[in-house]
């Protein structure tokens, strides 16, 4: 697949009312339900870049979506449709007037169900890698729980981790302990959380071994739905896990990744601070990104990247 002959989406401008805008995605309000729009857009070191890559979008979209049927037996999720025809949005808008939605959306876009978000992002490692590999490191530590001397980068640990992080808005998401989450949502949440957590992890990761990948960690995010727990936001893909290649894993170095990591070597190679703005990434960096998030969605799939726009 030649990717870089698919334009790129950088922003939208439906005629919906706006919900908010992240990074990534640009969510509108239905009434009940939301529409999110996933684009091409690319953030590193929480700075989003001025250029995108190419059918990032459709790999984020529909990989989550994957995800969602392949886990709704563990946790329910938000999601309402994929929007594969445009005109289905109709019966989702609490609203008389309807609007000509453009093509782009097929693929990139899926309905949810508008529920309560909570403030927590609930991160599950397997693996010592990324973040934790720097902490353990530094002081033996990871989210501040004390663990055995002598790991290895990249080894597998005897049963996964949950090491839950606020939810910035801006900045760095910061560790917190399982008690913080107790306090801020009470007992039940608290170990609904990290018991779905750590399931969804372990039936992810087990299909994904039988599809050749390492799912070394991810993280989800969940809302409550008349008080009851719901997977939202996105699920397993390369922007929030970290996915490896089974049959070239090693423990004791660093991993390649299918994910920005060519985004984020160039940009350290290249003496950017790390502030806005960020430099245009040059064609070779967003290409090999593209084939990477590609790669990941079709071994994961087992099907090919079918582009609908």
């Amino acid at each position: 697949m030649d990717v870089m002959k698919y334009p790129v989406l950088l922003t939208t401008d439906l005629q919906l009312p706006v919900f908010i805008k992240g990074k990534v995605r640009d969510t509108y309000n239905l009434g009940s339900h939301l529409l999110i729009v996933a684009t091409d857009r690319i953030s590193a070191f929480d700075v989003v870049m001025p250029n995108g890559i190419p059918l990032k979008g459709h790999v984020l979209n529909r990989l989550s979506s994957f995800w969602f049927r392949q886990l709704a037996d563990i946790v329910p999720n938000h999601m309402a449709e994929a929007i594969d025809n445009v005109h289905s949005i109709d019966s989702y808008v609490m609203v008389e007037r309807r609007y000509a939605y453009p093509p782009y959306l097929r693929g990139r876009s899926m309905v949810v169900k508008k529920v309560k978000r909570l403030p927590v992002e609930c991160v599950v490692r397997g693996y010592l890698a990324g973040s934790a590999w720097e902490e353990y490191q530094k002081n033996g530590r990871i989210s501040g729980q004390i663990m055995p001397p002598g790991l290895k980068e990249s080894q597998e640990f005897p049963e996964p981790l949950f090491t839950p992080t606020t939810k910035a808005e801006e900045g760095h998401d910061k560790p917190v302990a399982k008690d913080y989450l107790v306090k801020v949502f009470g007992v039940r949440i608290a170990k609904e959380l990290e018991e779905k957590s750590l399931a969804l992890y372990q039936s992810a990761r087990e299909y994904a071994l039988s599809r050749g990948i390492i799912i070394a960690d991810t993280k989800f995010e969940f809302g409550l739905d008349n008080g009851h727990v719901m997977l939202i936001d996105e699920a397993l893909t390369p922007d929030s896990s970290r996915f490896w290649d089974a049959e070239k894993y090693e423990a004791g170095k660093h991993q390649e990744s299918f994910d920005k990591q060519p985004v984020r070597d160039w940009l350290t190679a290249s003496g950017w601070n790390k502030t806005p703005p960020a430099p245009v990434l040059p064609p070779d960096v967003v290409e090999a990104t593209a084939v990477r998030y590609i790669a990941a969605y079709e071994r994961l799939t087992n099907r090919k990247l079918a582009i609908l726009d």
